[in-house]
Parts: structure tokens; sequence; C-alpha cells
């Protein structure tokens, strides 16, 4: 594999490629409103701080184009004047919406924050998701900027949905290092887990909705525990509605 990483702005041409690369993201997830609402800006007006990795020697589409097999958006943010450097609780919605703030008023960004690195499915087992990280904390140090935070989904909470996240993020193997494999990931490149961010995404909607995203029943009042979600879902039938905040790790980069 020839693989080569470089920016969107580089690579326009790839833009219908890098959306239609093959994941396995809960359907949940996808409705997130500030997800839902952002992200594509970051393509549309950040495409300097999104990552793609194509394989020169693999097929191409019809076309022209070069598969995609994983991609990486960050964002450039005013963390320090806003926090003097303290990570939100907010975590991954919060930095999305601080970013966005920041463009349209101009404000110098001192910070870039990890915001998703996804691998396609045919790709995945091979390093990328590292390759990936150290591309983005590269683009970032390249941007002038001295430090990468990342408000990490720990890859293998979902497993345990009920473990306090308190717990499990600071949970470690005989050697040291985490237990979970992506924050693994993360402390290998030089990251440091910082904090908790509880509530990182905030996914609401009607026990219909739920229903149809996750095939459960949603009728028992409580905490309903979801394939995919990082901790159970807060089931309101009487109400007509469920709440999901998930919870992320905080992890910062020096660059």
């Amino acid at each position: 594999m020839d693989l080569k990483i470089t920016t969107l702005a580089e690579r326009l041409d790839l833009v219908g490629p890098a959306w239609r690369m093959a994941e396995d993201w809960p359907e949940f997830i996808l409705h997130d409103p500030v997800g839902w609402s952002l992200i594509g800006r970051i393509v549309a007006e950040l495409p300097e701080y999104v990552l793609v990795a194509t394989d020169e020697d693999g097929d191409v589409d019809g076309d022209g184009n070069r598969k995609v097999l994983a991609r990486a958006f960050s964002v450039p943010l005013a963390l320090r004047e806003r926090t003097g450097g303290d990570l939100p609780d907010g975590g991954w919605d919060q930095v999305m919406l601080w970013a966005f703030s920041d463009l349209r008023h101009g404000k110098r960004a001192d910070t870039v924050s990890a915001i998703e690195i996804t691998v396609d499915e045919t790709a995945r087992g091979k390093g990328l998701s590292g390759r990936m990280l150290a591309a983005m904390r590269d683009n970032a140090r390249a941007r002038g900027f001295s430090e990468v935070v990342a408000p990490v989904r720990p890859n293998a909470k979902h497993l345990e949905p009920a473990a306090p996240i308190d717990e499990y993020a600071y949970r470690t193997r005989e050697d040291g290092l985490p237990y979970d494999p992506w924050l693994r990931v993360h402390v290998r490149a030089g990251g440091v887990i910082d904090k908790v961010a509880h509530a990182s995404m905030t996914v609401s909607g009607s026990t219909a909705q739920w229903r149809e995203w996750t095939g459960l029943p949603f009728d028992t009042e409580g905490p309903v525990e979801v394939p995919g979600a990082l901790v159970p879902v807060h089931c309101e039938p009487a109400r007509g509605y469920g709440v999901y905040v998930e919870p992320n790790v905080w992890v910062r980069h020096t660059v």
C-alpha cells in the first residue's frame, strides 16, 4: 500500500469519496444536533484541517478518484483565551460550537481540537488510525499550533455501558498503558489523559425515534442499554422521550 495523506484543501476532488467511506457509527450518534449542523461546515470552511488518506496504488472510482481509506477532522479554536486552557465538560459538542463561533467573530485560534478519525471498514487493522493521528498532530504544528486536544470516544467502552467513565478512563493494563484501545493509541502517540468530559455529546429524541434508531422497544422507564452507546440512554416512556448524554475522555497532545 502506497498511503498518501493530504489535507482536503489540497485534494478537493476527494470531498465526495471522503463522505462515501464505509462507516459503522451507531445510527443514534448521527442525530446529535451539533454534529449534524456543523460537521459539513468543517469540510466546506476549514478544509485545511481535514486530512484524507488514499492508497495511490489502489483502484479509482468512476470519476477517476482514489478511494479514501481514512479521514480526520479537526478544528482550530481560541481555547486559552476563553478558559485559560482548561478543557470543557461539554467536550465534543462544546469545541465544535466554540470553533465556529470563533471563526465567525474572527478570533485568533490558539489550539486545535480533534473531532473525528474514521477508517474505512475495508482498511481496518492496518494501523491507519494511529497514522492519521500523527498526521493531525503534524498538520497542527505546521500551522503554528503547539497543542492538539482530543475529546476521545473510548472505542471499547460500549462493551461496558454500566462501568463508571471516571474509572474506565484511567484503567490501565499491566504495562501501564490504557485499557481502552483508542486511548492507548493516543497515549502511545504522546498524549496525556487530562479529564473526563461527562457531557461531551447529547442526543435526544422521542421514544418513537429511539425505536427507529435502535430497534429496541423503549417502553421501560429508566436506563436502557443500547448497542454502541457508551452509557445507558435515559428513557421516559410516559413523557415520550429518551436522552443520551455521552462522556468522552480529554487527551492533550503537545506538538
